[in-house]
């Protein structure tokens, strides 16, 4: 049976789209908060690389077998099936930027040029309009890596803007002496590159036309020429998604905030203290 379009959510389009990009061998690394991402690298483990190894800031430390997606558990599942535990400040400056392994960013704000913010909204550091989560081991990595990936759950004017308010992520700016910056981006709405260091859209996902990505876009956005609809995921790729690796859903608490975000959450719990 083929897949039915109006059948795949934004999220399960993400997902797909990111496990394209691993490659079967390479280190990937996970965030503190990105089961999107985890699903992602899951989903290339059941299917095309199953060779992969994993360096995850939960667990702060290396992984040959990845922890399965969880809530209330995970950080004693990375812990427990770590090859080696160093600690957050070792790993983010010392083993990850040695390992260059492949890890996706999730900006808060990004500009036509790759560089990102995930520190505060408003240019008054000590008063902004709006703190947010922090950058981690971002400004780390990212001035030497070479295979920067980003994501963005929800495609708006308020994440791509002209200029963005801090940089915590490098992407391709003056002061870059190694490493080059970004070369992927998925969002909600579609997968873009960044030819001549700047952020060009390559495909969007069914149903979306580019004419709503750039109304969602705050500079402006090139356009690859051959741009086209982004591949619908297979139904092996979606059973595996659906059934396998996250029947919970826990991937869509990314893109979702307020009572919908918070009764997820909770059925989560109630439904993981049974098992």
């Amino acid at each position: 049976m083929a897949v039915n379009q109006a059948e795949v959510t934004p999220e399960e389009f993400m997902v797909v789209c990111i496990s394209h990009q691993i490659e079967d061998g390479e280190i990937v690394a996970q965030g503190l908060a990105t089961p999107l991402v985890a699903a992602a690298y899951l989903l290339a483990r059941h299917t095309h690389a199953p060779h992969l190894y994993f360096a995850s800031a939960i667990g702060q430390g290396v992984c040959r077998d990845p922890a399965p997606l969880g809530l209330t558990n995970i950080e004693s599942l990375w812990i427990d099936r770590s090859l080696i535990n160093l600690g957050f400040i070792r790993i983010a400056a010392d083993v990850l930027p040695v390992l260059t392994p492949k890890e996706f960013f999730r900006p808060a704000q990004i500009d036509a040029c790759g560089n990102f913010n995930n520190i505060a909204f408003g240019q008054d550091y000590h008063h902004p309009r709006m703190r947010l989560p922090g950058s981690g081991g971002i400004p780390d990595v990212t001035p030497i890596l070479s295979d920067i990936c980003l994501y963005v759950p929800r495609h708006s004017r308020v994440t791509f803007v002209e200029k963005v308010d801090f940089i915590s992520g490098m992407g391709y700016h003056p002061a870059r002496k190694y490493g080059k910056g970004p070369g992927f981006l998925v969002s909600d709405l579609g997968q873009f590159d960044f030819a001549n260091e700047r952020m060009r859209l390559v495909s969007h996902h069914p149903g979306v036309t580019v004419e709503r990505i750039q109304a969602r876009t705050g500079f402006t956005l090139e356009v690859a020429p051959d741009v086209h609809d982004t591949p619908l995921p297979t139904e092996e790729e979606l059973y595996l998604l659906r059934e396998e690796i996250d029947p919970l859903g826990i991937r869509n608490l990314e893109s979702m905030s307020g009572s919908p975000r918070r009764e997820l959450l909770q059925t989560i719990i109630a439904q993981e203290s049974q098992t």
